[in-house]
């Protein structure tokens, strides 16, 4: 088995390869690994299998489906890897430029971080996400998955790496760490010097750890305390396709709302459409009903839970999510554009949406291609990373013989 060790080093030393190559050929190795992943399709899809049998009755249905791939899942993420490629290249980009009184021309560059490391859990599409934005930006990645979904990313990684051979390029490029244990998870964390940005996707844990632990510089991703704020000018109809969208489409990722907020105006009447769709219509299509609680709003379910609290104004319900966000989306439902604008000014979250679901935070709905993660932080990168929350900056400076007086 390669060490953790080992392959940082590999990938150390493979990363600037990619800094001399041109946009097309990286969109050469893109497709050449979106081809790869579905020719092994059977192959992933035994893998898969083989983690989700291990994984029953261990871990909780909404949170096999995260595990789960299907074939169109697999397409889907070949297309994801696409849809990358078609984006613009970040890298090289002059991001300001200006020329001083002396004649030197001062120019913004945007350039690779480096190597990039990221530690997920049971989302094996994240393996081919991770991947293809990493080598677009110009960087070497690192993959380190839970052990749930160890066969299906292993699978996933070598499929991309016949690519990236095929097109030329080191395999090196894009690794799996083949340790599982907490020992690989405290590498990657103090891989001074080899690792140049540290990405934790997975629950509060995990984030939580590596914000304590990590030497090398790291962002916090995914941990989604979501509220939908029902105001008291709503149109019903459009909040309830909101919040049942925003639940229960897909409970166990981070952009699905946790937390209904209800002004007390509108209180009997939504929660009446609420029983009604999220609890007996889906009993009567033999679908898992909701839970509502009124006692825990600082848990992130990821599961058919959603907390519900009145509040009697947009100010309380604003006060309500300073206190118990994680900072990652929360939406207004509202007819009122004063209480819109109040309400999008004072949530200080990475996305805040007016009238939608917060379903909507993904770097492929918002244009991205796919992303790395969600930064729930303010620096460097906020919201969906896409591409260009993979790159850094330096300034290249042209002269002509001038000399410092």
């Amino acid at each position: 088995m390669v060490t953790t060790n080992e392959i940082m080093r590999r990938a150390k030393a493979a990363a600037p390869s990619l800094a001399v190559i041109s946009a097309d050929k990286k969109n050469e190795a893109i497709e050449a690994m979106a081809a790869e992943l579905l020719a092994a399709k059977e192959e992933i899809l035994k893998a898969n299998a083989k983690d989700v049998e291990a994984s029953r009755g261990a871990i909780s249905d909404v949170m096999i489906d995260r595990l789960t791939l299907t074939e169109k899942r697999i397409e889907d993420m070949a297309k994801g890897m696409r849809d990358v490629a078609a984006l613009p290249d970040p890298v090289g980009k002059v991001l300001r430029e200006h020329t001083l009184p002396n004649g030197l021309v001062v120019r913004k560059t945007s350039v690779p971080l480096g190597v990039i490391a990221i530690i997920y859990e049971s989302r094996p599409n994240v393996t081919s996400d991770a991947a293809v934005l990493a080598l677009k930006s110009g960087n070497a990645c690192i993959l380190r998955g839970g052990k749930e979904a160890f066969h299906s990313a292993d699978a996933i990684v070598g499929a991309l790496q016949q690519g990236l051979e095929k097109a030329g390029l080191s395999r090196d490029l894009v690794q799996l760490v083949q340790d599982t244990t907490r020992q690989s998870a405290n590498e990657l964390m103090n891989g001074v010097g080899l690792i140049d940005l540290l990405i934790p996707r997975g629950g509060k844990g995990l984030i939580q750890s590596c914000v304590d632990n990590a030497k090398v510089p790291c962002i916090q991703t995914g941990t989604g305390i979501c509220h939908i704020y029902v105001d008291e000018t709503a149109d019903l109809e459009k909040a309830i396709n909101i919040v049942e969208n925003a639940k229960t489409s897909r409970p166990s990722v981070c952009n699905a709302a946790e937390v209904c907020l209800v002004h007390e105006a509108v209180a009997d009447d939504f929660m009446k459409l609420m029983k009604q769709r999220l609890v007996e219509d889906r009993q009567a299509r033999g679908e898992t009903p909701v839970t509502f609680r009124d006692d825990e709003f600082s848990t992130e379910f990821l599961d058919f839970i959603m907390a519900v609290k009145t509040v009697d104004s947009v100010q309380e319900a604003v006060e309500h999510i300073a206190r118990f966000s994680t900072g990652h989306s929360e939406a207004i439902i509202t007819e009122t554009p004063e209480n819109a604008d109040y309400f999008v000014k004072m949530v200080d979250s990475a996305a805040v949406y007016v009238n939608a679901s917060t379903r909507f935070t993904d770097g492929g709905e918002f244009g991205l291609g796919c992303e790395m993660g969600i930064s729930t932080q303010k620096l460097h990168a906020r919201g969906p990373m896409g591409l260009e929350e993979l790159t850094s900056y330096k300034y290249i400076v042209y002269g002509n013989g001038q000399v410092r007086v």
